[in-house]
């Protein structure tokens, strides 16, 4: 129904893609370069050692839960517009945050970015697909787009670090600020509207409301179970509750909503499906990941905050080696193969972090996982968001990158709860060198079976990708712009 009243951008290919990557570091970067600086955040506004952490998952939940809401808003409004939108908020919100005077203002802006993050990531993504349809233009843009997600995810841990020891930790907020504006200008200048903007029909805000409030309820009541053991009727309502909301949310998509935040038939697509299991289970296990090893440096190792930055460096590297590799590869090996090797990689970097000790150093228990998973890591970008979008119509683009990025969201947050919780509940109370490395190291050795269980993922449900840019023309690749009629279409990869 949106066809007749979409324009064709006019935006330059270098533009889009300038723009789209700056967003994406950006976004990326807020979702790891507050680790780094929790202890000192904590004591400057008088944390708890649990509540800390809601300084993480305000964000990834916010970010996650309003995603496909964003997808949504940019398949039907445009996708410049909602860019510029969560361009707006989310600089205010590191503004405010920068400022912040009690956990819950921090709390509070975190969230807000979280609103305009879940703006910004699809609409971008969905503007990168359409510019870049196909051919190695296709490669090459996804590997940049990949490169830029990566290397803000690893390269904050560094900023963050920096910031926080040599400015204070309230500059890990005030850096978005003009990034946000330089990415704002270069959307104004660059990148022209792509639709009319559709009236009539209603945004499913409920749909968007009810999804992110039982992921955040099912966070709370994981989180808590430091506190209330799993069967105490605290946790056990709180688990109830979280279900019989998602289980809503699941109602009002297939029944009551006029337009659903996401048409669930796009989960009979094997590419989408797949795609996004693969998605949740490899952020859960990156998001533990560099919770931990930022921990073991800083409270084992006993590292100060831009030391330990700076010691994430190899990891932030190795992520664009990978992203290379994965586009250089793209062009002779189809994305199912590149997901599996990827994952497989990763699992064995996260196995050989497990391995940590509490006198260890960061030559000997470090370095070497780092490079080993961070390469995987890098491999696996690119690839599943070719797969995640294989197959979708045009009109649901921005739906199916919303779902993307939400499934990376919503399992960090998940994935930190729980491995966080299992990691806490080894360490015990003591808060000794030796106990502590003991929950970090079980916290990093769980993520290296989520990673085995995504391979388990691509290797059981995506189905063998039959081509590559080289191999054959460019309408047998991945087919982001097919339409989809009966939920199979590009699963025959």
């Amino acid at each position: 129904m949106f066809e007749k009243s979409t324009k064709r951008s006019k935006a330059g290919p270098g533009v889009v893609l300038a723009a789209v990557a700056v967003v994406q570091f950006m976004v990326s970067l807020d979702l790891s370069v507050v680790n780094v600086g929790l202890p000192r955040i904590a004591t400057g506004l008088g944390f708890s050692a649990v509540g800390v952490t809601w300084v993480i998952h305000a964000y990834a939940l916010t970010f996650g839960g309003l995603l496909l809401l964003g997808g949504k808003a940019a398949d039907r409004y445009g996708r410049r517009r909602l860019v510029l939108f969560g361009l707006g908020l989310f600089g205010l919100a590191s503004l405010v945050g920068g400022f912040a005077q009690a956990p819950g203002h921090l709390v509070a802006a975190r969230a807000a970015q979280g609103v305009g993050a879940a703006a910004l990531a699809p609409a971008a993504l969905a503007l990168l697909t359409a510019t870049f349809p196909s051919g190695r233009a296709r490669v090459r843009a996804f590997g940049v787009w990949s490169a830029m997600n990566a290397a803000g995810g690893a390269l904050g841990v560094l900023m963050g670090g920096v910031l926080t020891q040599y400015a204070g930790w309230r500059w890990v907020m005030f850096v978005n600020v003009p990034m946000a504006a330089f990415a704002l200008v270069l959307t104004l200048r660059g990148v022209v509207a792509d639709r009319t903007p559709v009236r009539g029909g209603r945004p499913d805000v409920l749909g968007a409301v009810l999804a992110t409030a039982g992921m955040t309820l099912l966070v709370f009541g994981v989180v808590r179970t430091d506190r209330y053991a799993w069967t105490s009727p605290v946790t056990v309502t709180t688990l109830v509750l979280a279900a019989a909301l998602l289980a809503a949310f699941v109602h009002v998509e297939r029944t009551t909503t006029r337009e659903p935040l996401v048409r669930l038939g796009l989960f009979a697509n094997r590419s989408v499906a797949g795609a996004n299991a693969y998605n949740l289970l490899l952020g859960a296990a990156m998001a533990s990941a560099f919770y931990f090893a930022s921990l073991y440096l800083q409270r084992v190792l006993g590292n100060g905050p831009a030391l330990t930055g700076v010691e994430f460096l190899p990891f932030a590297l190795g992520v664009v080696a990978g992203s290379v590799l994965a586009i250089r590869l793209g062009y002779r090996v189809a994305p199912r193969t590149l997901l599996i090797g990827g994952g497989l990689l990763t699992a064995a970097g996260f196995a050989w972090f497990g391995t940590v000790s509490a006198d260890g150093t960061f030559a000997a228990d470090i370095l070497g996982p780092s490079i080993v998973a961070s390469v995987g890591f890098g491999l696996c970008l690119a690839p599943v968001v070719s797969v995640a979008t294989a197959g979708v119509a045009p009109h649901e683009a921005g739906t199916a990158s919303g779902l993307l990025n939400s499934s990376r969201q919503l399992g960090a947050s998940l994935g930190l709860a729980a491995l966080g919780t299992a990691a806490q509940q080894r360490a015990g109370a003591t808060g000794s060198p030796e106990s502590l490395n003991a929950g970090y190291a079980l916290g990093l050795s769980l993520g290296a079976a989520l990673l085995v269980a995504a391979v388990l993922v691509a290797v059981a449900v995506l189905r063998r990708a039959t081509a590559t840019p080289r191999a054959a023309p460019a309408e047998r690749e991945v087919p982001v712009a097919a339409p989809t009629t009966r939920g199979h279409a590009g699963s025959s990869q």
